[in-house]
């Protein structure tokens, strides 16, 4: 067994160095793919981080009556914190509203200050459990006596959730057009080292071998291609990995620093796999329609 894989992974070698051009040309497509494989894995894995974010930060915010009785708001407090669909409730005064309001926007302290009185309403500020329930809660609050009006930050998040998906079917059809031109090169570097050995192949069958035998160095070629292409582009990510990670800090500031080392394994771990994957897929079609001949 191992002097047969020896001899495979022998052949194999002889030839990738035989089609040095198409090889090369087989590798370095072999490395676009993956190098765009690992690109939307760490654009979505930003993406996804962001979003679970905005997710969790989605507020129903309640703007109380200026006439509302305080007794109805605390009651209404209540039975908002007792909804399934609800985590947390916090009342914020008018008071505490202009305070915030001027921290955030301290050039502005002049202008309110002039007000003859507090422009800004107090509010009851709801977290979800789950942000899909933000419809029940704002139509619940709306038939509230205490509540003025509601305010639907909901439409931001379902258009970030439908950019995110376009960037992910966009970016995985990107994947598909590519691997199926990596794919092709595959089989046809493969078939070039068929045709240039036919006659070797040839006089093997006729002294008995079996099409495995036949087979497996091609195999190993291909996945040879895989293999090295998974390499480079690993080579490439490790020497990139500064920029990358000043891109993913700037951009998604939400993802966690720890997830980072992970995020790396499981690229890598993708790359190689996928890459000597499809190394042996496309050698087995290009042997495969070679031998049922």
């Amino acid at each position: 067994m191992i002097a047969f894989v020896a001899f495979s992974l022998r052949r194999a070698w002889q030839g990738l160095w035989h089609n040095r051009l198409m090889s090369v040309a087989a590798t370095a497509t072999m490395v676009l793919m993956l190098a765009l494989l690992s690109g939307l894995i760490i654009l979505l894995t930003g993406l996804d981080a962001t979003l679970k974010y905005v997710e969790q930060e989605v507020q129903v915010v309640a703007y109380v009556k200026d006439s509302a009785n305080p007794q109805d708001v605390n009651l209404l407090e209540t039975a908002l914190g007792q909804m399934p669909q609800v985590t947390e409730v916090s009342y914020v005064s008018k008071d505490q509203a202009l305070k915030d309001f001027l921290s955030r926007h301290p050039d502005e302290a002049e202008v309110v200050n002039s007000l003859p009185t507090n422009p800004l309403p107090a509010s009851l500020q709801i977290n979800l459990r789950d942000p899909n329930d933000y419809l029940d809660v704002a139509t619940y609050l709306r038939n509230q006596s205490p509540v003025d009006r509601v305010l639907n930050i909901k439409q931001t998040v379902d258009q970030m959730v439908t950019v995110i998906g376009v960037l992910r079917a966009v970016g995985i059809g990107v994947l598909v057009v590519v691997g199926l031109i990596v794919l092709f090169i595959i089989v046809n570097t493969i078939r070039l080292a068929v045709v240039s050995r036919a006659d070797e192949i040839e006089i093997m069958r006729l002294v008995g071998a079996s099409d495995a035998f036949i087979r497996w160095p091609f195999i190993f070629e291909g996945a040879m291609v895989g293999l090295f292409g998974a390499l480079i582009t690993i080579a490439v990510l490790w020497l990139g990995q500064g920029p990358i990670t000043t891109v993913m800090a700037d951009y998604f500031k939400v993802l966690p620093v720890e997830a980072s080392a992970t995020v790396g394994r499981d690229v890598a771990l993708v790359v190689l796999g996928t890459g000597v994957g499809i190394g042996v897929l496309g050698s087995y079609l290009s042997i495969r329609s070679y031998l049922i001949r």
